[in-house]
């Protein structure tokens, strides 16, 4: 299953990546041996995420959210933590 997801920086901000095993790539970040940017960011927090069957759907729809603005991305995941917990 290839995924896309947000992490929460320690600074604030927001990265978004995707990969096709969740739990080992947040892992890497966490103990900052993910990209360069979420190194200098420690710590994360895994906030959102959405399944694709293929790379290329993942890849693609990780474009199209890096494309949101701020605003947009946190509504991206307020929305996504309301339908989670029924709300």
């Amino acid at each position: 299953m290839n995924v896309v997801y947000m992490l929460r920086c320690g600074d604030g901000s927001l990265y978004t990546g995707w990969t096709n095993d969740l739990e080992k790539r947040v892992g890497n970040h966490a103990a900052g041996r993910g990209c360069k940017y979420t190194r200098s960011r420690l710590p994360v927090e895994l906030v959102y995420t959405e399944r694709f069957e293929t790379e290329h759907e993942a890849r693609s729809r990780e474009w199209h959210i890096k494309q949101l603005t701020r605003a947009e991305k946190l509504r991206l995941i307020e929305e996504a933590d309301n339908a989670k917990n029924g709300t």
